[in-house]
């Protein structure tokens, strides 16, 4: 448990990923400030935090909108105090062919998805580097690492939140700051987003299997404020997927051209009159879980960038040293 008087702002807040991670930092005895788009949304993230003794202040932000983002950190410090944690969990994405999505779609998912986190991560240093000190913690994806077929807005987008955030690391690096820059990188979660993405491939989508609790990802998150490390992988898949793009990208292109399309897609027809939430919040379904509860693990394990890289190179090594003893044996 922490002092009650530090702060935490979590971003995309009243559903999913955010939604558990504000759940689980509150509890963890922070003072919670939630940021989303839509108000009904934030009245129930409110509410259940409440009911759990948390003190909380919600307040409707669009992301993509600096200024707003701005005005939110000045009114959290106004009411809470400094910001001691800033979490980036503020997402939209769109599942369609690249020749079939719009402009106005790509630059959606862009300005929230990418901007979004600069915009916050802006903020939250303009308050946190002259105290030197605070932690700032990007919510990315196995994603950034490997893209997927029909969702080429997304993985630029947290492509480009991976550049920002190394980028920025190395600055802070030189500027001997003691504010800590971390990212998470996540497998596949039980979230409300595949009942209210914007679908253009007429079935229902779902996150491609294993699928994991949000609750998961909460921990891996709350891990990364506590130890700072410079990212988690979270989850067998996210392992596969980053060293698998490094050591074999071309066969992983044709892996994901064969398995991720229909990976991604269920055999029910969606309704192509539902609401999405890309470019306004959905009023339902604000919830931390989505509809794949009973497929959803609750247990992954999560190492740091740092250890998942040595326990490769000792892999490497290893194979390397037993080949040339096999190599010896025959030859001998």
């Amino acid at each position: 448990m922490v002092d009650q008087k530090l702060t935490a702002v979590v971003t995309g807040s009243t559903a999913g990923v955010g939604r558990a991670s504000a759940v689980a930092l509150g509890r963890a005895g922070y003072q919670v400030a939630l940021i989303a788009r839509g108000q009904q949304g934030l009245d129930d993230a409110q509410a259940e935090l409440e009911s759990l003794g948390i003190k909380v202040l919600a307040i409707s932000v669009d992301v993509s909108d600096a200024e707003a983002v701005e005005h939110a950190a000045d009114r959290i410090e106004a009411e809470l105090g400094p910001i001691d944690v800033w979490i980036n969990a503020a997402m939209v994405t769109v599942f369609g062919t690249v020749s079939e999505l719009s402009a106005a779609e790509f630059r959606r998912v862009t300005d929230v998805t990418y901007l979004g986190v600069v915009h916050c991560t802006q903020a939250a240093l303009r308050r946190m580097a002259p105290r030197d000190r605070g932690s700032i913690v990007q919510v990315g994806s196995a994603l950034s690492y490997r893209a997927i077929p029909l969702q080429s807005p997304y993985c630029a987008a947290k492509f480009a939140a991976r550049g920002f955030t190394d980028a920025l690391r190395c600055e802070l690096i030189h500027q001997k700051s003691k504010v800590r820059l971390s990212m998470v990188q996540l497998p596949a979660h039980n979230t409300p987003q595949f009942d209210w993405v914007r679908n253009h491939m007429g079935k229902r989508p779902q996150p491609v299997p294993p699928i994991h609790t949000p609750e998961v990802a909460a921990r891996a998150i709350l891990r990364a404020v506590i130890d700072g490390p410079r990212e988690i992988w979270l989850g067998r898949a996210s392992f596969q997927a980053i060293v698998g793009n490094m050591v074999m990208p071309g066969l992983l292109d044709r892996m994901m051209a064969r398995q991720a399309w229909g990976g991604q897609l269920t055999d029910e027809d969606d309704d192509p009159e539902r609401e999405d939430n890309l470019f306004e919040p959905v009023k339902s379904m604000h919830r931390t879980s989505g509809r794949f509860t009973d497929r959803a693990r609750d247990k992954a394990v999560g190492m740091s960038s740092e250890t998942a890289r040595k326990l490769l190179i000792t892999a490497v090594v290893v194979t390397a040293f037993m080949s040339g003893w096999v190599i010896a044996v025959i030859a001998g």
